[in-house]
């Protein structure tokens, strides 16, 4: 070939290079171009996926959380369901009991009334210590009976009380004022009690003195011996003076 020829083809060889060059050049940058949004999208990817697994981890603590409540919820109704239970055994013990205190007034307010019956006939058998005030609280009692707005449980209360003031008159020393009525006569006097075991009555000027004799269920009036004896009988029940030995007209026991 003559040398033109072969620049010639040398020249146009260079240009076929430089063009494949060229050519071959287009598809690799699309190529990183690829690869570029393939990485921009993996990152997005990545995103919702971390999103979504925190959601799921809210989720599941959230889960659990009402799992335990629930739990706790079923524990505390067993416990209200046997208190539930205990109260309403409680609620039937007591209507059994409501519906047989009926039963129970039935025979509880024949007995008070013979109660104070009794009472008040041992009151008029018995010595007459603060005699008055004693029939007084048998009358309130019967007054008590009949007051709708008192409880069975109070009038029986009371009823007892005033067995019980009773009982303490066989153990104490007492004096107190009043009259007694001897030979017609109503006389203010100073009573002194021994228990039951003795009542005496002294004139409020000193003179005179009686005791009761409960046989006869009259006053029966002293000699002089036992005046001072009477008369320092009352001042010690008033604690005016010291307790001592003193002479007193008791019966003996038969």
């Amino acid at each position: 070939m003559s040398k033109r020829n072969l620049i010639a083809s040398a020249v146009i060889g260079a240009f076929a290079l430089g063009g494949s060059q060229v050519v071959s050049a287009d598809p690799l940058n699309d190529l990183h171009k690829e690869e570029a949004k393939i990485h921009v999208a993996a990152a997005q990817s990545q995103k919702k996926i971390n999103s979504i697994y925190e959601q799921t981890q809210e989720l599941l603590a959230e889960y659990r959380a009402v799992v335990d409540e629930t739990e706790n919820l079923k524990v505390y109704n067993d416990h209200l369901a046997r208190l539930v239970a205990d109260q309403e055994a409680g609620i039937a013990s007591l209507q059994r009991q409501i519906d047989g205190i009926e039963g129970v007034k039935r025979g509880v307010v024949p007995l008070m009334y013979r109660m104070i019956d009794s009472l008040e006939q041992f009151i008029e058998l018995d010595v007459p210590i603060n005699y008055q005030e004693r029939m007084d609280r048998v009358a309130h009692l019967r007054e008590l009976m009949g007051k709708s707005n008192v409880t069975t449980s109070e009038q029986f209360r009371q009823v007892l009380e005033a067995y019980q003031i009773e009982n303490e008159y066989g153990s104490r020393i007492r004096a107190y004022q009043g009259q007694l009525e001897h030979n017609g006569q109503t006389i203010a006097a100073d009573f002194f009690n021994l228990g039951r075991t003795a009542l005496l009555a002294l004139s409020l000027d000193q003179k005179n003195a009686w005791v009761w004799n409960n046989e006869s269920r009259s006053w029966e009036q002293l000699g002089d011996e036992y005046l001072s004896s009477v008369v320092k009988a009352v001042r010690m029940a008033r604690k005016l003076v010291p307790t001592d030995m003193i002479k007193l007209p008791i019966k003996a026991a038969e």
